[in-house]
């Protein structure tokens, strides 16, 4: 396994267009989207609220000028640009949360990053999906719904998904942040990292957002993961997210987390609430999400 931070990387040359992109990623809004989509909101048993909340964020998909259209058995929702690409790149977040509880981190906070990447890539020319998976809390059904759409050669055609689960906690206290016992490797011991993890086929996406970081937030602390391919089977540590039915459809993935229950202790919690989370570090992590999707892009103009 391969640990590396992006503080490690030589510095490249920023662009101006991803710099005016960045500018328009504000946590105000961002912390105004947690909180409202922090109800609870599972796909079984509370029906009401997990439906209104995907007709929340279809709305303002298509607000900003995506065309949106809802897939598979359990209601995700896509957002794709009007422009025609013949090859996407996604982003993707569960919109469902764990029975009785609000979800602010898990995963309001990875919703609130996607509508503010989209929301800043709107009328760019970047070549990139936005999916809102539903029923990730229930074996990862929305997205095992839009890989098999993608295997049978649907709509979309993806060269690779950017997986948030849970970035919007962080902690500046020595001692907050733990290592899942299972993995042979060393972490900060304080939480105010974001964390990325990819396997073999996902290495090269992983280093394009380290390098994202360096180039255009210096200063943040991002590390990512890699693993060998099928360290998911044995370590399930590894496969708890919407990133696994890519992984196993040989697509090209990487999974964004503040590392969940290893930092933060309202996992699951009643207490996942709002008021818990760091705005400042999540409009971070959103800005490295845009950088890294439109970078390349503009990059190869």
């Amino acid at each position: 396994m391969q640990l590396v931070h992006s503080r490690s990387l030589a510095a490249g040359r920023p662009r101006s267009q991803v710099q005016k992109a960045l500018r328009r990623v504000t946590d105000s809004s961002i912390g105004h989207w947690v909180q409202r989509l922090s109800v609870p909101r599972n796909f079984y048993v509370e029906r009401k609220a997990n439906q209104a909340v995907a007709d929340w964020i279809a709305r303002q998909f298509e607000e900003w000028g995506y065309a949106v259209r809802r897939q598979g058995s359990v209601d995700n929702v896509i957002a794709t640009p009007n422009r025609p690409a013949d090859v996407l790149t996604l982003v993707g977040a569960h919109y469902d949360s764990v029975p009785g509880t609000p979800g602010a981190d898990d995963n309001a906070s990875a919703v609130a990053a996607m509508l503010g990447c989209a929301q800043a890539l709107a009328g760019t020319d970047a070549p990139v999906c936005f999916a809102a998976f539903n029923c990730e809390e229930n074996g990862l059904t929305g997205s095992r719904d839009l890989v098999n759409e993608l295997r049978e050669g649907g709509m979309l055609k993806v060269s690779c998904a950017h997986i948030l689960e849970m970035v919007g906690y962080a902690c500046t206290q020595p001692g907050s942040q733990r290592v899942p016992a299972v993995l042979p490797i060393q972490l900060p011991s304080t939480g105010d990292f974001l964390g990325l993890l990819a396997n073999a086929n996902s290495k090269l996406v992983m280093q394009s957002i380290l390098q994202s970081a360096r180039d255009y937030l210096p200063d943040f602390n991002c590390l990512g993961l890699a693993v060998p391919l099928g360290a998911e089977r044995v370590m399930p540590v590894l496969a708890r997210s919407d990133h696994v039915p890519f992984w196993d459809a040989q697509i090209p993935a990487v999974m964004w987390t503040d590392t969940s229950e290893y930092r933060n202790p309202n996992y699951h919690q009643e207490s996942d609430t709002p008021e818990t989370l760091n705005y400042a570090f999540l409009g971070q992590v959103t800005q490295v999400l845009v950088a890294a999707v439109y970078a390349g892009v503009v990059a190869a103009d």
